[in-house]
């Protein structure tokens, strides 16, 4: 198949990943290239594609270094420098000739343009729903348009009732990038981006309190949060160990005995959470969204906001058997059965194109019209 592959462009699409979004759009591409499609990945121009990936620049340069998210995000500015990108990128599927089109862009225009023109689709929603986004999902409800989140817990929270054409397909890793070690050395990781809502100084106070040697890695995305809540908790055991590169944070997963997972928001799944199992981490984990979902018996679980609770969980979970943290992931999350399932809908999508279903008029051009004419706002 000839596969568009979109994704959002607040951050590159390049390792080291700054978030699992970055991640999927990535990986996703190596392997559908490795299963004989031809893959163009849309993205930001910063961004590096994986080997036989053709990259198409939606903006030259990934929106977060212009307009940094927490200072623009709901600002005119921003959705005006958002919607004319995706305006450029919806002509562009729209008359690529491609196959079908992979939509992680988390943006209202471009699953309108698979109802309107008939193009297939697979939007993925790696986020809990936002009113304009879950209005634009309602809108471009068509057969060849299918819909996934990546788990359970997601689906529900996206619909009371989902339609037909909304499924689950969970987040998958390639194993051999995450490599099992049977011991670890006593001390706990956390990796993530360094931001209120992933709940860094939640894990730097729970370690202190459980006595457990901490470091912390990722890209420090929310400075003032960094130097108010997680730099003050930082010093002795507890340290900041920089944003690695995959292979490195493999083998640092691989060291340590337990892996701290703390969302403070309604959590869709947590890629960070299957790298460490993959690698042979039990987790302590604030029980949020869809984390026990996908952790299983190999976590142990605290509410959110106790450090103390939290601080129990971390031992806990270091008692609990590495083994079956890898056998969940291999079970669950590989790379492969998560491919598996999304050329299961390209086709499935690419089937139903012609499907009996009313027909509505679009042209390329009303893209580059006003935001509200787009939007049905």
């Amino acid at each position: 198949m000839k596969i568009a592959l979109m994704t959002h462009i607040r951050h590159p699409v390049r390792p080291p990943f700054m978030g699992g979004m970055e991640a999927h759009g990535w990986h996703l591409a190596r392997a559908l290239v490795a299963r004989g499609h031809e893959v163009t990945l849309l993205a930001s121009g910063d961004s590096a594609a994986p080997p036989g990936v053709r990259l198409h620049p939606v903006v030259p340069e990934h929106y977060d270094r212009r307009y940094p998210w927490h200072d623009f995000h709901g600002t005119e500015v921003l959705i005006a420098h958002l919607d004319a990108a995706f305006a450029g990128a919806c002509d562009h599927v729209a008359t690529g000739g491609y196959d079908v089109v992979h939509n992680n862009t988390l943006h209202r225009f471009v699953p309108r343009v698979s109802r309107a023109k008939r193009l297939p689709m697979v939007s993925s929603m790696h986020v809990p729903p936002f009113e304009v986004l879950r209005r634009a999902m309602t809108d471009s409800v068509a057969p060849w348009h299918l819909v996934t989140t990546c788990s359970t817990r997601q689906l529900g929270r996206w619909w009371e009732v989902p339609p037909t054409t909304a499924r689950v397909v969970g987040n998958g890793i390639a194993l051999d990038d995450w490599p099992f070690s049977p011991r670890g050395d006593g001390s706990a990781v956390w990796a993530g981006r360094i931001t209120p809502t992933k709940g860094t100084h939640l894990a730097a106070q729970a370690a202190r309190i459980a006595g457990v040697p901490l470091t912390l890695f990722g890209v420090i995305e929310h400075r003032d949060y960094f130097e108010a809540e997680v730099k003050p908790h930082l010093g002795g055991d507890v340290r900041y160990g920089g944003h690695l590169a995959g292979v490195d944070l493999a083998q640092a997963f691989g060291r340590a005995s337990v892996l701290l997972f703390t969302p403070l928001w309604d959590e869709p799944f947590g890629l960070a959470a299957i790298e460490a199992m993959a690698c042979g981490l039990p987790v302590a984990a604030i029980d949020q969204g869809a984390v026990r979902e996908v952790i299983g018996d190999s976590g142990a679980y605290a509410p959110p906001n106790d450090p103390d609770a939290l601080a129990r969980a971390i031992l806990t979970a270091m008692t609990l058997p590495r083994a079956a943290a890898r056998a969940r992931v291999e079970a669950r999350f590989s790379i492969r059965a998560m491919v598996d399932g999304y050329e299961a809908l390209y086709a499935e999508a690419v089937a139903a194109r012609e499907a009996d279903w009313p027909n509505l008029a679009y042209a390329p051009h009303q893209l580059r019209m006003t935001p509200a004419a787009i939007a049905g706002a």
